[in-house]
């Protein structure tokens, strides 16, 4: 089994093939004006060192990989004949591929600091909604009298999704900013509130019998044993809850925010300018794949155990 692993994929050919359809396809002259093809050569040849560097080192999920790689590289092929060199799209709502990876190599300061922007706000609203909900359902779900009380509320609020009152939150708060702080805590804290009271009631009866033979109080109870049984659902939980926040955030920032990933896609759309639509919406993907990645390694990390 190992061995068929290691084996070098059949797509690879194809893929190498498209490539260098891909890179000739380039610098071939085209109906459609551009700025030049050199970033997005630039792009294709980086994606092409890594997808390689991956098969050379990897041993496992290579047909996955260069299936992957080959829909990308048709993607990338197809785009630049029907756009570029045949102009056969809307010459504004579909911009030109060399056009949009440009983008890259005219405004990387202006990209990078509304990634920085929105993952300053990401990080601190998903932590603090998420030690939030867990204290706090963990207390409710503990103590009968809370359970009963907020319980109810949390069935009600938590399937709803935080951006339906985003305009009223934004309206309500003193800036944009703390506006979605608010829509990503609240979009976090109650989903998660919820299932740990769920979490909390369904836990194993032999655990609560061996921790009241302790004679623990509340306090030791809650931190000391149902935290940690609660911990690795959350850590596991985490590439759902950062992929929603994700979405959260950039709608928020598109209500009225200043800065960040949402508010340069929706400021160049009010303009028309869809090249730049296009390469933020581009930046938004690899933002939130870079985070599945961490939030990937991050488990492996803290529930290894669990992986397996």
């Amino acid at each position: 089994m190992r061995a068929k692993n290691k084996r070098i994929p059949a797509t690879l050919f194809i893929n190498q093939m498209l490539f260098l359809c891909l890179g000739i396809c380039l610098f071939l002259p085209g109906e459609k004006q551009i700025k030049g093809p050199c970033p997005m050569a630039a792009a294709i040849l980086i994606f092409e060192i890594a997808y390689l560097t991956y098969i050379v080192r990897k041993r496992e999920n290579l047909t996955a990989a260069s299936d992957l790689m080959m829909i990308v590289w048709a993607f990338l092929l197809l785009w630049e004949i029907v756009v570029t060199k045949k102009n056969m799209m809307h010459p504004v709502l579909v911009p030109a591929p060399e056009n949009v990876f440009y983008v890259f190599y005219e405004q990387p300061v202006i990209l990078l600091k509304g990634v920085w922007s929105s993952l300053k706000l990401l990080f601190a609203g998903v932590f603090g909604g998420l030690a939030a909900g867990v204290v706090a359902g963990l207390v409710c779900g503990w103590i009968p009298r809370l359970r009963n009380l907020f319980y109810p509320i949390a069935n009600v609020l938590a399937p709803i999704p935080s951006i339906v009152f985003a305009p009223y939150i934004v309206a309500l708060m003193p800036s944009f900013r703390s506006a979605s702080m608010v829509v990503i805590v609240l979009g976090i804290f109650w989903p998660t509130f919820l299932n740990m009271i769920i979490r909390v009631d369904g836990i194993e009866k032999r655990i609560l019998d061996s921790a009241r033979a302790l004679n623990l109080n509340n306090r030791s109870m809650i931190f000391q044993i149902l935290l940690p049984y609660a911990f690795p659902g959350v850590i596991s939980g985490l590439k759902v809850t950062m992929t929603t926040a994700v979405m959260m955030l950039t709608f928020a920032e598109m209500m009225g925010a200043t800065s960040g990933m949402g508010y340069y896609i929706v400021n160049y759309n009010t303009y028309g300018n869809y090249t730049n639509v296009v390469a933020g919406i581009m930046v938004v993907g690899v933002v939130v794949t870079v985070l599945n990645k961490l939030v990937a390694w991050l488990q492996k990390k803290l529930i290894r155990w669990q992986m397996y």
